[in-house]
């Protein structure tokens, strides 16, 4: 099967930063299935892990949100059959969905949302699955609109990936919802996406939330460097409030910021139970079917903002420059 990955850390200015490769194409056995992909997006995930990649002389295929349909399925395998349209993220320890069939445990898929195309559910199994493990199970925002109703949550970075889809999780869940943003057109994506105010994160923060008559939050998401925005964040959260943590560097931030409003800080990493092969992983695949519900019932919608036609290396170099511009609205979506 045809496949484009690595072999070693390179950037993506370089013509060799990624090979098409003919690797063997894997079968089917035990709980995984056999999917033959038909889109895949690309997250800052991805980008790290080819800077990760070590001079090992092994072809490391990434990739780590897709879409397509089983081919096969392992003896072990429950509930799903060849045929199906799924869609998942995957696992880091695992080579990727940049290639035409990919190996992935059936625990941690679930079917597309039916009113999707591949390209469009493609865009939402990751940074779904963080948004919701995040708030619903890190920070343990109830699933409940009423219980929220008085709730504010600040969202640094609404307009990104992950930002695009929490938004519309905390107002789908009764949550008033203030979101950072700093161009006009971040700042509409944010707002045709859930985020209900918007305020400038390059600012002040505190100023801004006054401004606008809020004076602390409840919860804050940070989906940006938490180094940057640390001093901003403990000035509007109120005590015993809720911080939660997607990404690096946390080298200047001091915890003890946090003891007199006795304030909880708490990480996301959406990998953490197929890296570690959690007993949880199972709700992972329950997670993304209850999305799909939420889509195809018309109250989520995809967070796909573009588009490019084949998996080719070039369009995978143009889509890891993009994103390490840092200049990414929505998700970037390839098909296969």
């Amino acid at each position: 099967m045809r496949a484009i990955g690595i072999y070693k850390q390179a950037s993506v200015d370089q013509a060799d930063s990624f090979k098409e490769e003919q690797v063997d194409k894997p079968k089917a056995e035990g709980n995984d299935v056999l999917v033959q992909v038909k889109a895949v997006s690309v997250n800052p995930v991805d980008t790290k892990q080819r800077k990760l990649k070590e001079d090992d002389g092994k072809f490391r295929i990434l990739g780590f949100d897709a879409a397509g349909i089983i081919e096969e399925v392992g003896e072990d395998v429950q509930g799903f059959q060849p045929g199906d349209e799924v869609y998942y993220a995957g696992s880091v320890a695992r080579q990727g969905s940049n290639s035409e069939f990919q190996l992935v445990d059936h625990k941690v898929i679930a079917k597309k949302p039916a009113s999707l195309s591949f390209a469009e559910a493609a865009a939402l199994p990751l940074t779904a699955l963080t948004a919701w493990e995040a708030m619903f199970e890190k920070m343990h925002i109830p699933l409940d609109a009423d219980a929220n109703k008085d709730k504010t949550i600040l969202l640094i970075n609404a307009a990104g990936g992950v930002g695009s889809i929490a938004s519309q999780f905390a107002q789908l869940y009764g949550l008033n919802v203030v979101g950072t943003a700093s161009r006009e057109e971040t700042t509409t994506w944010a707002k045709q996406h859930g985020t209900e105010r918007v305020i400038n994160h390059h600012e002040a923060l505190h100023p801004q939330l006054e401004r606008l008559g809020i004076d602390s939050v409840d919860y804050v998401f940070c989906m940006h460097q938490l180094d940057k925005a640390w001093d901003d964040i403990i000035e509007v959260v109120k005590p015993e409030g809720v911080i939660c943590a997607i990404t690096g560097p946390v080298e200047d931030i001091k915890l003890t910021d946090m003891t007199s409003k006795s304030l909880t800080l708490v990480w996301e990493y959406m990998f953490t139970r197929t890296l570690h092969q959690t007993d949880s992983r199972y709700k992972q695949g329950e997670i993304l079917a209850k999305l799909a519900e939420l889509v195809d019932e018309g109250r989520v919608r995809t967070t796909k903002s573009e588009e490019l036609e084949g998996l080719t290396v070039e369009n995978l170099q143009e889509a890891h420059k993009r994103l390490e511009e840092g200049s990414m609205i929505g998700k970037l979506v390839i098909t296969v």
